[in-house]
């Protein structure tokens, strides 16, 4: 078959006004709530979009490890590409492939360095082979090959082996203050629903339907 006429219908139900919370992260939790209820792979999986000093946009999946009326909050190496282009250009992009349901989160927003305190707590909380990739993974840089890697991430298992796992200096976390967030629900003929939330300069939302 021909890329071209790869397509299908979005017959899940539509969207209304009317069924939207007029806060956007009670409604963004509602809708995640329902893609972890339905089972769907990889729920918090989200794509986060940054530009670097050249005006190159990028972007990788990362997993959400919070939500709150502040924001989205994910970790990472801080000598990750991603964390480099936001040290120059704190702009990003979040967005919610929740395909099973027919239905796409797409967030605007600046994001911030998360505090020791907080990074720490979320570390420690990780599976410890986790804790020891961080410190085996430069991320982002060159590597010759597998072996290398994991030949690291003995050598971090021995190094530590006797007692907690420190967090590394190189690894932090940020939060996404949004700006604007867009809920998109499939629609039959491609009339897609969408709807945007728009912060205001006196911190209220204003919601406005988007054409498809």
């Amino acid at each position: 078959m021909e890329l071209e006429q790869i397509r299908r219908e979005y017959l899940q139900g539509g969207l209304h006004r009317a069924d939207l919370n007029e806060n956007p992260i009670a409604q963004f939790q509602g809708w995640l709530a329902q893609a972890i209820a339905a089972g769907i792979n990889d729920p918090t999986a989200m794509t986060v979009a940054t530009v670097d000093s050249e005006g190159q946009p990028t972007q990788r999946i990362v997993l959400l490890k919070d939500v709150t009326e502040s924001g989205f909050v994910f970790y990472t190496n801080l000598g990750s590409k991603k964390a480099k282009d936001l040290a120059e250009n704190p702009r990003i992009s979040l967005h919610f492939p929740w395909h099973a349901l027919e239905r796409q989160v797409k967030i605007s927003g600046v994001a911030e360095r998360l505090s020791l305190a907080k990074v720490a707590e979320y570390f420690s909380s990780r599976p410890i082979e986790s804790q020891l990739a961080a410190w085996a993974s430069k991320q982002s840089s060159p590597v010759s090959s597998r072996k290398l890697l994991m030949v690291e991430f003995a050598r971090m298992k021995e190094k530590f082996q006797q007692g907690k796992i420190p967090l590394p200096d190189f690894w932090g976390g940020f939060l996404v203050k949004p700006q604007r967030i867009e809920f998109w629900q499939g629609g039959n003929h491609r009339l897609h629903d969408r709807f945007e939330y728009r912060l205001q300069s006196d911190q209220q939302w204003q919601i406005s339907r988007l054409a498809p």
